[in-house]
This record gives structure tokens, C-alpha cells and sequence, in this order.
């Protein structure tokens, strides 16, 4: 939820919202601790026309079977009863290795009508490499309908070169999330 009084940057949600127009996988929001990567995020989805699943990580998201099944319940805020056979595959005492999940869970995405935001919130504390190939396997197969949004403090290792390259990246740094001098103003 956007807090009262908060500082409205309809430029910014304007360059998110060209990002998704121009179906690019992916938006990296990467800025210190403070610039309010948050808070743009809530405002853009507060205004957006598609519905935007959420998932807040935490330092516990580091082990991959936890983080998988709030990636997928996270989806099925929206998108249910989407990943039921993914939640019961990962609580199995035997789950299969996460490819096979992701592989079946983004099958079924893709099947679905509409578009879906999935927003990663606070990625930075993800130190977990299984974590990392596991969302790289995610942006490498993501249907053309979901559009990944990661707020972090730093960039996650995924390969952005690549996806700076074929123009699937939308991004926006700490210089972007500066107050302009109206914001300043404003705030």
C-alpha cells in the first residue's frame, strides 16, 4: 500500500510502464538502501491494469524449496489454482530437482489468458546460488505474457548483459531514483 503523503514519480512509473509495453522479460530496479524502490513499485502497481503478484524475500528465502513455494503461492494471488502440482511436488519428501518445477509451472502460466506482473522485492538478500539458477531458469523460459520485476540492492547474477543486448531489460539505477528538483520540492 502507498503510504499518505508520499512523493508521486509518474516519470518513473511511465518507464516501467514502457518497459512492460515493449514486452521485456524483465525490470531491475537496483539502488541502495533509501531510494524508494519500494515505494515506486506500489505505486505502479496501485495503477496498473494487470494484476501484479508480490513476493517480499526474506533472509529464510535462501533455501531454494521455501523460496519455490512462495514464488508459487506468490502466482496463485493471482493466477489460482495455477501451481497446485508444483506445491505438491516441492512438499514431497523427495521434491524433483527445481527445473522440473519451474518447467511444469511456467507451462501452465503460459497457458493462462492476460498478463502477470510477478514483483521480487529486496532480491539483495538472496545469497543462495541455487536461489539464483533457479530464477535464472525462471527469466530464460518466462512465458511472453509475465513480465519479472527484481528491486534489489545490488544486481542478482542473472545474465543482463544478454538481456541488455536483445532489449528484454528495463532498468532503473540509484540516478534514476533520484529526486528531481519538483520531487525534492514536493517531498
Amino acid at each position: 500500500r502507498l503510504r499518505p503523503k508520499v512523493v508521486l514519480r509518474a516519470r518513473l512509473v511511465e518507464r516501467l510502464n514502457e518497459g512492460l509495453a515493449a514486452g521485456r522479460k524483465l525490470t531491475l530496479i537496483s539502488a541502495a538502501a533509501g531510494f524508494g524502490k519500494t515505494t515506486l513499485m506500489s505505486e505502479w502497481a496501485a495503477g496498473c491494469a494487470h494484476p501484479v503478484a508480490w513476493l517480499s524475500l526474506d533472509n529464510g528465502d535462501n533455501d531454494l524449496t521455501r523460496f519455490l513455494i512462495y514464488f508459487v503461492a506468490a502466482i496463485q494471488t493471482q493466477l489460482q489454482p495455477i501451481g497446485e502440482g508444483a506445491l505438491q511436488a516441492l512438499q514431497s519428501p523427495q521434491p524433483p530437482p527445481a527445473d522440473v518445477i519451474l518447467t511444469a509451472l511456467l507451462n501452465e502460466i503460459a497457458t493462462m489468458p492476460g498478463a502477470l506482473i510477478l514483483i521480487l522485492d529486496d532480491y539483495h538478500v538472496i545469497e543462495a546460488k541455487q536461489v539464483d539458477q533457479a530464477l535464472t531458469f525462471v527469466v530464460d523460459h518466462l512465458p511472453p505474457t509475465v513480465h519479472l520485476v527484481i528491486a534489489s540492492r545490488e544486481d542478482p547474477p542473472l545474465p543482463l548483459a544478454r538481456m541488455r543486448a536483445r532489449d528484454e531489460l528495463t532498468e532503473l539505477r540509484a540516478a534514476d531514483l533520484r529526486f528531481s528538483l519538483n520531487e525534492a520540492l514536493e517531498f
